[in-house]
């Protein structure tokens, strides 16, 4: 079951000769897709008159619809989308139709634009699997219930954490499922601690070490925390190490001994510009407005 958004916009015809290929292969399984808001059903879309193989089952409709497999005693219901939006609760009274012992609902959204859902409304239908899609993430609503499998792969930098499919079972005694990890790789935050000491070399050192630790095969946003000596820039583009990197943002703050350089400059605009900014947690941006001020200060008097 594929819950929308199969693609991430309206597909060519020659991509659907390409999956359509590859569902064909399955011996065993059934297909069952819905459109969602990124690959909605326009109307000159490919999805309306593609001939999908036998064992692939797309509904079309924009309203909640039927299909069954007797052979399985199951009815799997569900719609797609025609539009970007749908902002209508189109699921609160979407009923089963008690047409075979199992009964699934397969719906795309979750939010005010993309078919609004709660969850006391869904697992008041009584259907005895929701299977969701629109989230990136996957997350149980219910046990046993309802539930988003995600994405099969992460879609961008900011789409963490593990990403696969949902495996399930219905039986007399109730459906069971569980996720199954299936990404060959993630996008992972790394955040790497800078200290005063540290140079570009020995940072880059780290960050291959970090990396190694968690693997090479993923792809990684660097953040960079603590205090460096005001003397060090770091080289951004050289930290890739194994060509794995997609940002590096910098949030670490200049070491300086802030205490100390106010006592010795107390009757001069430096030690009055760390006087207006006394009292800021270090994490604050108004610690990282000082530390840049007195950098900049500092390298007025340089100069």
């Amino acid at each position: 079951m594929i819950a929308g958004d199969l693609f991430h916009r309206q597909p060519l015809r020659r991509e659907l000769r390409e999956l359509n290929y590859m569902f064909g292969r399955l011996t065993v399984t059934k297909v069952v897709i819905i459109a969602g808001n990124h690959d909605y059903l326009k109307k000159d879309s490919y999805y309306r008159s593609f001939q999908w193989e036998e064992n692939v089952h797309m509904i079309l409709s924009p309203e909640i619809s039927c299909i069954e497999f007797p052979e399985y005693s199951l009815a799997v219901y569900g719609l797609s989308y025609t539009s970007r939006e749908i902002k209508e609760e189109r699921c609160k009274t979407a009923f089963p139709g008690k047409r075979q012992a199992c009964e699934i609902l397969l719906v795309h959204g979750g939010d005010e634009n993309h078919i609004p859902l709660k969850k006391e409304d869904l697992l008041r239908l009584g259907y005895d699997y929701i299977a969701l899609g629109h989230v990136h993430k996957p997350q149980q609503i219910s046990p046993g219930k309802a539930a988003y499998a995600g994405a099969l792969e992460p879609i961008d930098k900011n789409d963490t954490g593990v990403h696969g499919y949902i495996s399930g079972e219905i039986t007399e005694r109730g459906c069971k499922f569980t996720f199954v990890p299936a990404a060959s790789r993630e996008y992972v935050h790394l955040k790497v601690r800078v200290n005063k000491e540290m140079t570009e070399r020995g940072l880059k050192e780290e960050i291959g070490k970090k990396i190694r630790e968690k693997g090479e095969q993923h792809i990684y946003k660097i953040i960079l925390t603590g205090q460096r000596d005001p003397e060090t820039e770091f080289d951004t583009e050289s930290l890739n190490v194994y060509g794995n990197i997609v940002e590096v943002v910098d949030n670490t703050t200049y070491a300086y001994q802030f205490t100390k350089l106010k006592e010795q400059n107390r009757e001069n605009i430096l030690g009055q510009f760390i006087e207006s900014f006394s009292g800021n947690d270090e994490g604050s941006l108004e610690y990282q407005a000082m530390c840049e001020g007195v950098y900049a200060l500092m390298e007025t008097r340089k100069g």
